[in-house]
């Protein structure tokens, strides 16, 4: 549990990356959007890195409570999958921010602490996919003459495309509206 202070920083830190990106997050940026000494910062987080973590294992947490209350619903697996990644969407268009701290793989290059969760939560949402898919194949839903890890991989780099360009675009067309189109023909190719 964060203390208040912790979460102020989370806040402000937020409220940087949404404005200035990943890089404009530093301890001095931040220290003044707040109106504390960069000790005082320190006093609670360690570190950029340390708030970083903090925000990624916020996003790892929502996506996990999307895995587990989809896992306990009795419907066809290409609706789980619409489910999940439409869950996921709406994280993005809420919050946009985190797509600068989630698809930063080059900042996260050079810092291990930050790569490993990031892979963690990487791995964590393809196991999940992976898992609807083998499930809807085995139901006889979902094509099977393809590997089910690689249509996840088909998948989740079909929707990370999609908002990326989004953010890039700066949010200029209707997200939903697209990865539902994007959906309709992915289930095309999924469907057996």
């Amino acid at each position: 549990m964060l203390s208040e202070r912790q979460q102020e920083i989370i806040d402000k830190s937020i409220r940087i990356l949404a404005t200035k990106g990943i890089q404009g997050l530093t301890i001095k940026n931040l220290s003044h959007e707040i109106g504390i000494s960069e000790p005082a910062i320190y006093r609670h987080f360690e570190s950029k890195t340390d708030i970083l973590i903090e925000i990624l294992r916020n996003f790892e947490a929502m996506t996990q409570a999307i895995s587990y209350e989809l896992a306990g619903l009795d419907i066809p697996s290409l609706r789980k999958l619409e489910m999940f990644f439409s869950r996921i969407i709406e994280i993005f268009i809420e919050r946009p921010y985190r797509i600068s701290v989630i698809f930063s793989e080059e900042y996260f290059k050079g810092d291990e602490a930050l790569k490993e969760h990031i892979i963690k939560i990487m791995n964590n949402n393809e196991k999940n996919v992976e898992k609807i898919i083998r499930e809807g194949q085995k139901k006889g839903e979902i094509r099977n003459d393809i590997d089910s890890h690689y249509l996840t991989i088909i998948l989740l780099g079909s929707i990370r495309l999609l908002i990326k360009m989004w953010d890039l675009q700066d949010q200029h067309h209707n997200l939903i509206v697209e990865s539902r189109k994007m959906f309709e023909g992915l289930n095309r190719i999924l469907k057996k």
